[in-house]
């Protein structure tokens, strides 16, 4: 029986947990196989000061069960790399699951991948989203039809969660959380712009609004700016 296998695709400048969280999830999946996959082996910085191995090239990389698109301030030259998005959308032709987690839902746009579909990502961009063809549904998982797109950063764990327990069963799942310990409390409820107080939001807003422009700007010269 072949392995079921599972693809990170790696950019400069990603957020590390976007893909770390759900790696570490479906790591643990029966008869799997990770595959970290970036245009080099050379290692690929994240937003975070780590570095990060890959396992395969865009051209060794084996067909993929399930590709995984992280998110971080460096998708937005990623979308304008037609190495990167060449690979997301011949992938994803052959994949069961093409997923993203964070703003790695606007790679898989700039792939074609997300027209006409319901989708999510980090709250601060769910604004640009019809700009790939997307609805925008406020769900932390959003899953339409063999597409999974999740919310901002920490909703790749329970992606990685909801994934599994689709392709194993939810018991295999519940063990895998239990053994992550996965079970959040965070010291303070501002997680969500609605939980967040007004001071909270403005120390924050400014960062997305220039990061939206920007967004915008690249997926706009995709011309995708018309939708």
């Amino acid at each position: 029986m072949s392995s079921f296998n599972v693809g990170f695709v790696l950019f400069p400048n990603l957020t590390q947990l976007d893909f770390t969280g759900p790696l570490q999830v479906l790591s643990r999946l029966p008869d799997s196989k990770m595959h970290i996959v970036a245009k080099s082996m050379e290692p690929v910085p994240s937003d975070c000061s780590l570095d990060l191995v890959p396992t395969d090239t865009f051209e060794t990389c084996p067909q993929l069960d399930l590709i995984c698109v992280p998110g971080g301030g460096g998708v937005a030259d990623a979308m304008l790399d037609k190495p990167t998005v060449d690979f997301i959308r011949h992938q994803a032709a052959g994949a069961k699951y093409v997923t993203s987690v964070c703003t790695g839902a606007f790679l898989l746009g700039a792939a074609g991948l997300l027209d006409g579909r319901r989708a999510t990502t980090h709250w601060g961009y769910t604004s640009l989203l019809p700009m790939v063809g997307a609805t925008h549904e406020a769900k932390r998982i959003v899953t339409d039809g063999n597409v999974t797109t999740a919310g901002g950063v920490t909703s790749g764990i329970d992606f990685g969660l909801s994934i599994l327990a689709d392709i194993a069963g939810t018991e295999v799942a519940k063990s895998v959380q239990l053994a992550i310990e996965y079970d959040p409390n965070p010291p303070f409820r501002s997680g969500t712009p609605d939980q967040a107080s007004d001071t909270v939001m403005a120390l924050v807003a400014p960062r997305y609004e220039t990061a939206c422009a920007l967004y915008s700007e690249r997926l706009t010269s995709l011309g995708m700016g018309s939708r």
